[in-house]
């Protein structure tokens, strides 16, 4: 088995491509190793010394390290944790993953969310798939959209950049009601 490793915007996470499927739809995160209990994937990286999160995508991993870890320290071992779960023949994840950002809303903006979501899901989340993050909708209140950031995107330099000049931009443009795009901490 061959493992890719690809840097991220965010100096902090690296994105590990395995070759194969890891989630079979969604994603899931795990932003601290208490979370990891019901994946024996991200329970395996998290028993490496200097991992501080864990993002699944449908076919990659990223993790984030400690502000103390080096990349150089402890990448091989996350790679040695990624390929022995790989042949151990375990599920990523057990049980299924809640996906709550994706429920269909209803109520007064309905419509609203449901063109907030469609835009997401389209336009933005496959582009911060590629830098090993993901951007789930928390939210809609007087003209005020509320994201959370996951994976890469968690944390990363440039996300507020992203949220204000990218994500903003594009909802304000399609969908006069938005008036800003505020990020929704864990």
């Amino acid at each position: 088995m061959f493992i890719q490793t690809e840097s991220t915007p965010n100096p902090a996470t690296l994105k590990f491509l395995p070759g194969q499927a890891v989630m079979d739809a969604g994603t899931a995160d795990f932003p601290s190793a208490e979370t990891a209990g019901k994946s024996p994937l991200a329970t395996r990286i998290f028993a490496v010394d200097g991992v501080r999160a864990v993002f699944f995508g449908t076919d990659f991993v990223t993790v984030t390290k400690a502000e103390d870890s080096e990349w150089d320290h402890i990448k091989p071992a996350i790679l040695g944790a990624i390929m022995e779960h790989y042949q151990s023949g375990q599920p990523t994840v057990t049980g299924a993953e809640e996906d709550a950002g994706h429920a269909d809303h209803d109520g007064p903006d309905a419509e609203i969310v449901n063109q907030i979501k469609q835009l997401l899901d389209t336009r933005v989340r496959p582009a911060v798939a590629q830098d090993g993050g993901d951007i789930t909708f928390h939210g809609f209140d007087r003209g005020i959209v509320y994201l959370h950031m996951q994976g890469a995107c968690a944390g990363c330099p440039s996300s507020t950049l992203t949220l204000k000049m990218g994500i903003e931009n594009l909802l304000r443009h399609y969908i006069p009601e938005v008036t800003e795009v505020r990020p929704v901490a864990d």
